[in-house]
């Protein structure tokens, strides 16, 4: 038995030491981009390297809000995220209700269109979705950031897969007291799928924090721009400042961190729930 012990314990040991190293691996580029943030340029251009500043500085921080509208950014990421994150997780889990419960001509088809999407990269939707916008008149608005990702097919997929592991016979037992669809669909359905309706909004909120291609395609003014994008334009072709460039990265990601902080059970739980369904 002791022997039996002794070679779980290496084996465990052997597996920390590993999960370490891929910690440490996944921590130092974040840990860089601070340590640069206050760095002199010529610091963190050097050769070798410098890890860490001789006399810490702010300046980066300072030029990079003075460089940029920062404030514009941020305002705009987050109406973007909100909207992205809400209209898709509200619509597709209707939509995704409505191909799990409701028998209609055509559902087959109709959810396999929307699944086909997942197939397809997304800049080939960029043309026809710009398209789009240059007629109706929103470029470069903030409208145009959101407006066009209402509905997600992953978490329509993902959310079917769950209503479809739900009883029937509760469905059926609220048919005979008198509900119909939609309060089957509000009061018994969602309060049972919560767990995939956080993954979804832990997913679509980080997938719209970080989006960059889309709003650097759709608009081009400084004020309608988002963090994103927005640091996409620190970057020059003929000299770029990575103390301002890092530092306006650290601040795009600090209230993800704070979030991320906050709700870090949650976050967790999520990622890991929709890992083991999806």
């Amino acid at each position: 038995m002791s022997g039996v012990a002794s070679a779980k314990r290496r084996s465990n040991l052997v597996i920390h030491l590993i999960l370490i190293a891929g910690a440490l691996i996944m921590v130092l580029p974040f840990l860089w981009m601070v340590l640069t943030s206050l760095k002199t340029t010529t610091e963190a251009t050097q050769i070798p390297i410098r890890l860490f500043p001789a006399e810490p500085s702010l300046r980066g921080y300072k030029d990079a809000l003075a460089q940029s509208p920062f404030l514009h950014y941020y305002a705009n990421t987050l109406m973007s995220a909100f909207m992205k994150t809400l209209f898709p997780v509200v619509f597709s889990a209707m939509a995704a209700f409505a191909f799990a419960r409701i028998r209609f001509p055509g559902s087959a088809l109709c959810f396999f269109l929307i699944i086909s999407v997942m197939m397809v990269p997304n800049p080939v939707f960029y043309t026809p979705q710009y398209m789009m916008m240059s007629k109706l008149g929103l470029v470069n608005t903030v409208t145009a950031l959101w407006i066009a990702s209402l509905v997600s097919p992953f978490a329509t997929f993902l959310l079917r897969q769950f209503f479809l592991g739900i009883s029937k016979e509760l469905e059926e037992a609220a048919v005979l007291d008198g509900c119909n669809p939609f309060q089957i669909f509000r009061h018994i359905m969602l309060p049972l799928v919560k767990s995939a309706l956080v993954a979804i909004v832990i997913i679509q909120l980080l997938w719209s924090w970080n989006d960059l291609q889309w709003p650097l395609i759709i608009n081009s003014s400084p004020e309608k721009l988002t963090l994103s994008a927005g640091l996409a334009t620190l970057v020059s072709m003929f000299g770029t400042d990575y103390p301002v460039l890092t530092a306006g990265a650290f601040m795009a990601v600090i209230p993800m961190l704070v979030l991320f902080f906050i709700f870090q059970r949650r976050f967790i739980e999520g990622v890991a729930f929709s890992a083991s369904k999806g």
